[in-house]
């Protein structure tokens, strides 16, 4: 039985695999924040700290974050550029949009499996003819709640056209 504190504890909607897994996305200009995370050798450092500044800004304008969707780009060992997915302009941010068409293919288990599955998405990508472009990465839960849930899922998506 799950006490209220263990409940709470929960941030992250649950994940659905399914409805990403082997899919081919269409976005025409769909609505994203941006803000920058600093990487240590590519593992994120202030991660924490820039959600919950981005997600302030999302409450006090009164938006949502369509499907709870985040997309971070790594640019380098040394920054991650974060994507918040938003349905409307958000005061006091950095709006942007993205658009195009992106393949999904979702994975799951540690994140040190992270090369692993970018090298599996990019060999799975060019099998079907797509050539991956920009590659983009969605950590669907934070660690706490992927322990909670006993599954650690991760999206990549790239631009394909």
């Amino acid at each position: 039985m799950e006490t209220q504190k263990e409940k709470e504890a929960i941030c992250c909607p649950p994940f659905d695999p399914t409805i990403w897994e082997d899919k081919i996305i269409e976005w025409e200009n769909k609505k994203f924040i941006k803000d920058k995370v600093f990487t240590l050798f590519y593992m994120p450092v202030n991660f924490g700290g820039v959600m919950r500044r981005l997600m302030k800004k999302i409450g006090e304008a009164n938006a949502d974050v369509p499907e709870w969707l985040c997309l971070s780009d790594h640019t380098s060992q040394w920054n991650m550029n974060l994507y918040v997915a938003v349905d409307k302009e958000v005061p006091g941010a950095n709006n942007t949009t993205i658009g195009g068409k992106f393949y999904c293919k979702v994975y799951e288990g540690p994140f040190r499996d992270t090369g692993k599955w970018c090298k599996d998405f990019v060999e799975k990508a060019n099998a079907k003819g797509m050539h991956p472009q920009k590659l983009f990465m969605w950590y669907t839960t934070c660690p706490k709640c992927a322990k909670k849930y006993g599954k650690n899922y991760v999206a990549i998506f790239a631009q394909i056209e």
